[in-house]
């Protein structure tokens, strides 16, 4: 059998995302704490982690539009990682958390600028394997995120740098996740005769079930800055920004070991049931996290929550792919991605408003919400 040259772009993709996740990964498990810190509460938390997951999710789907309209994916790709390190230049040297609102914000642009193109290149490039091939890039991701939160401990802990130093030592690594994206093999692609629509109506009918139901569970899914605020509660002094971290390496510990073994087992077993699983899975950390408020507790929760990744970030990404047809499959994932963007900020905003009547009734309302996703979409899916 011929080797498929385009196999390299999941290497290539995957080294720029590690480098990117090393930087990001610095910034991810202080940035709650840094809102705190510089006045924010629970509802500014939730405004801040809303609008971030809903900026890029919604500029997904247009830039997901033009890459399909231009038949180009790697220009969205390269300009999108440029954005972000501009913002993360930016953010370190906020001074108030309106600042970090509007930095943290506009960094999210060039993750929607760049994520459809990107995931069109994965899945063109191993379309027979599309759930390891997700899963291989998601693994190198999450290995840059697990280097970048422990360095990010290590200047912490032993080094004693403050959280601006931190995020703008973050902004100079991520500048070296744009060497590899020169080795991607971009195949030439005619512009598609396609229109900028976000309409449940065109899809086939598996895919507006699945989105719709996503939409669902994406209420439920509120943003991880409160996880990483209720271990924050059970610590003092140092120690209560140092543990959160190191929680946090264990999260993405758990993220990438199960990372590529769950995309394969969902070539194998259908990603239907795997899918179910993460969202019943959420459901049982949420209560976890309402219930309980230990540290041996806590290494079980984020080591689930973890796994929970593993079981849906790539492989809800790859159902789509599935789902869709090649020359339209940066704008059906970019619609995906609009869908459940749109929908993250009144979650994570819920989420907030919840936290500052009791913070355990925000994990009761999104493990109420994962469940009742999770059963619809095992009746009807």
């Amino acid at each position: 059998m011929k080797k498929n040259p385009k196999r390299s772009n999941i290497l290539w993709l995957g080294l720029v995302s590690f480098f990117n996740d090393i930087s990001s990964e610095m910034i991810m498990p202080i940035l709650p704490m840094f809102i705190v810190a510089l006045g924010g509460g629970g509802i500014i938390v939730g405004l801040v982690g809303g609008l971030r997951d809903s900026i890029a999710s919604i500029l997904k789907v247009i830039f997901g539009y033009w890459s399909d309209k231009t038949g180009k994916r790697k220009v969205f790709v390269f300009g999108g990682y440029i954005v972000s390190i501009v913002f993360k230049l930016f953010l370190s040297f906020s001074k108030i958390w309106q600042h970090i609102l509007v930095f943290a914000s506009f960094e999210r642009i060039g993750k929607g600028l760049r994520t459809a193109s990107r995931d069109a290149i994965i899945a063109d490039s191993i379309p027979e394997k599309r759930g390891k091939g997700f899963g291989i890039h998601r693994a190198m991701d999450t290995l840059g995120a697990i280097i970048g939160s422990v360095f990010v401990f290590l200047l912490f802990w032993f080094f004693r740098f403050s959280f601006k130093t931190i995020i703008f030592t973050a902004a100079i690594i991520a500048c070296f996740s744009l060497l590899p994206l020169f080795f991607v093999k971009e195949e030439k692609r005619n512009p598609q005769n396609v229109s900028l629509k976000v309409s449940l109506k065109n899809l086939p009918h598996s895919l507006k079930l699945f989105i719709l139901v996503s939409g669902i569970f994406s209420l439920a899914n509120f943003s991880y800055m409160f996880f990483i605020l209720r271990a924050k509660e059970i610590f003092e002094g140092k120690l209560s920004i140092g543990a959160p971290i190191l929680l946090y390496i264990l999260f993405n510990i758990f993220y990438a070991l199960f990372a590529i073994p769950l995309g394969e087992l969902s070539d194998k077993i259908g990603r239907k049931r795997v899918i179910v699983g993460g969202w019943l899975l959420f459901s049982f950390v949420g209560l976890g996290f309402a219930f309980f408020h230990s540290l041996s507790i806590y290494l079980v929760l984020f080591a689930l929550y973890g796994i929970v990744y593993a079981l849906l970030d790539g492989n809800q990404r790859a159902y789509v792919s599935d789902l869709s047809t090649e020359e339209f499959r940066a704008t059906a994932l970019g619609t995906f991605h609009t869908v459940i963007g749109v929908v993250a900020l009144p979650a994570s905003l819920i989420a907030g408003f919840l936290w500052q009547v009791n913070p355990a009734f925000t994990f009761i309302y999104g493990a109420g919400i994962s469940l009742l996703a999770s059963g619809i979409f095992f009746a009807f899916g």
